[in-house]
């Protein structure tokens, strides 16, 4: 006697129906799919995935690279023990290397090939450099993450038109358009505008609000020559990547750390403090 059960469609055979529509586009498909999630047929989680999948295709590197002045770097000037420190502060897995300037990129330097110096060998920063890989700020994502796979690189720089580094992008950011980051309670949506008023002199800002943008709202006037974002400026000022919490004042604006990750900060609250008041 059959199984009933066996013989109802899988929904892997349910989700071929539909697609058997033929979406002719991709806002089609994205359609499709939602219908799919809508007839329980794909959890959120698994829809989620699908549309960034779809997406990444559409993306350039320079919507989700790393600025370049956010890059933790090393100078291949220093000696092991002057930047180790840095090394386990960051805790990135690889760093790019350069010669005094971020647009002089000698190389990648992995962070477990410094466990040599522990091992008691001779150790030369120069002969450990992985060779570096430079894409264009057009790139699309997932022709880079193919890139990636296959020549099992896991860090790129991105260069600008001018052939200067721009900033750099890792496998991890692209896999993360796909499979989504962690939120927290200060984000808010990415279609909001890059700066929400909290209270009177208090805001929320993106750290990729341009700086001209940043001081509109706040009646700031810093300059744009150095840096072209909000994040740029702070991380100068900080002079290293700062952590969530973190705060500095900044001609009469307090800057605070909401949110950030090991390679880039995201979000800060930006407070008016007056000038009776200490820093």
């Amino acid at each position: 006697m059959n199984d009933p059960e066996s013989n109802k469609p899988t929904w892997l055979e349910r989700l071929s129906t539909l697609l058997l529509r033929e979406p002719e586009d991709r806002d089609q498909l994205i359609e499709v799919l939602n219908h799919a999630y809508e007839r329980n047929l794909l959890d959120a989680d698994a829809l989620s995935m699908m549309e960034g999948v779809i997406h990444v295709s559409e993306r350039p590197v320079r919507e989700i690279m790393i600025p370049r002045a956010q890059m933790d770097v090393i100078d291949i000037s220093l000696p092991p023990d002057e930047f180790l420190p840095y090394v386990i502060e960051t805790a990135h897995s690889r760093f790019p290397v350069i010669d005094g300037d971020k647009d002089n990129i000698v190389g990648i330097l992995l962070a477990k090939d410094l466990l040599r110096i522990y091992a008691g060998e001779n150790f030369e920063v120069r002969d450990m450099l992985r060779p570096a890989v430079f894409v264009p700020e057009s790139k699309r994502l997932n022709v880079l993450l193919r890139e990636f796979r296959s020549n099992r690189n896991h860090i790129a720089l991105v260069a600008d038109e001018y052939g200067g580094v721009s900033g750099m992008v890792t496998i991890e950011d692209v896999l993360e358009q796909i499979v989504g980051d962690i939120e927290d309670e200060y984000d808010f949506d990415e279609d909001e505008d890059n700066i929400i008023a909290d209270a009177s002199n208090v805001w929320r800002v993106k750290a990729a609000t341009e700086i001209a943008d940043f001081n509109e709202a706040t009646g700031g006037s810093f300059s744009d020559e150095e840096c072209d974002t909000v994040g740029g400026l702070a991380v100068k000022a900080f002079g290293k990547l700062p952590k969530r919490d973190d705060q500095i004042m900044l001609a009469g604006l307090r800057f605070k750390v909401l949110r950030a990750d090991s390679r880039r900060v995201h979000l800060f609250q930006v407070e008016r403090v007056p000038e009776s008041t200490d820093a």
